[in-house]
């Protein structure tokens, strides 16, 4: 299903209602508003992708090679063209499909074992795909870029149970940030790679394991994080001014999971999420620094 508030009212309409589609669901806005939208047919196995072409809403599969599209995300280029990266469960292994103008191409990127659970998906100035991921065999978080010729993978975080749920995006430099959670420790942690090193630190380390981590960088290249605690389902939202990072509970007693946040061109959160006491999805958004 997609929502979208016209001013005034949330306007809801279903997009595929052919069986058990619409898991792991991901958004972009084209340069004319439109949106796009990769998610996982879980009745089939495949990945698919929805756009919205002015006037009616186009389905396409994107991958119908076994179990395939968990977890996947979607980032448009500058000219619009959608790339996805996903989990393959045939093979347990990360992959990445774009649309070459013709047909979707669908790439094979890390085939250890167990790799590329919770991916999330960020294009450079080049147009050129990097993507953040778990590996589950190891419990480590991983981070795959393409240069042009060749993917290069590396480990970000090995110590302790990391990496699930996170988030990627880049800066005007194009070194990325994530952030993730450390189960190991009940933590919310953030890296970024200064174009040499990458830096960890732990954001919110009250001892709750966090949830469902959402990453977006300002214009100044802070990151603001949207996430979740076990304990009452809090949705919380943190962000780093430059010197310090300060952290505020936006919904509580078993308000927000799921979250997905993004910033509006004057910086300012907005998140959508699920209220799991009430089924319902909300929004929230902060209306003035």
């Amino acid at each position: 299903m997609y929502a979208r508030l016209d001013g005034d009212t949330w306007q809801v309409e279903t997009i595929d209602a052919g069986g058990n589609g619409g898991w792991y669901s991901s958004l972009a806005l084209d340069s004319a508003g439109n949106p796009h939208i990769s998610y996982h047919d879980s009745t089939n196995g495949h990945l698919k992708y929805a756009y919205f072409d002015g006037s009616l809403w186009q389905i396409q599969a994107v991958d119908t090679m076994g179990d395939v599209g968990a977890y996947n995300s979607l980032a448009l280029d500058s000219t619009d063209t959608p790339h996805i990266s996903y989990y393959s469960e045939w093979g347990n292994y990360l992959k990445y499909a774009f649309f070459d103008g013709d047909t979707w191409q669908v790439r094979q990127v890390d085939t250890e074992n167990r790799v590329g659970l919770n991916t999330s998906l960020a294009l450079d100035t080049a147009g050129r795909p990097r993507i953040s991921y778990r590996d589950s065999a190891n419990q480590d978080l991983k981070y795959a870029r393409f240069d042009g010729s060749i993917w290069q993978i590396e480990a970000v975080d090995t110590a302790g149970v990391v990496g699930e749920d996170n988030s990627l995006s880049l800066n005007a430099a194009d070194n990325p940030s994530i952030s993730y959670i450390d189960f190991s420790n009940g933590a919310l942690k953030y890296a970024t790679f200064d174009g040499s090193t990458w830096h960890l630190q732990a954001v919110d380390t009250t001892g709750d394991v966090v949830l469902n981590t959402s990453l977006a960088l300002d214009s100044d290249g802070n990151p603001h994080i949207s996430y979740s605690t076990t304990t009452n389902l809090n949705l919380k939202y943190a962000f780093f001014d430059g010197t310090t990072w300060h952290i505020q509970t936006i919904d509580s007693d078993f308000g927000g999971v799921s979250s997905s946040l993004a910033l509006d061109t004057a910086g300012l959160p907005s998140i959508a999420y699920s209220d799991p006491t009430y089924d319902v999805l909300r929004y929230a958004r902060l209306t003035c620094p």
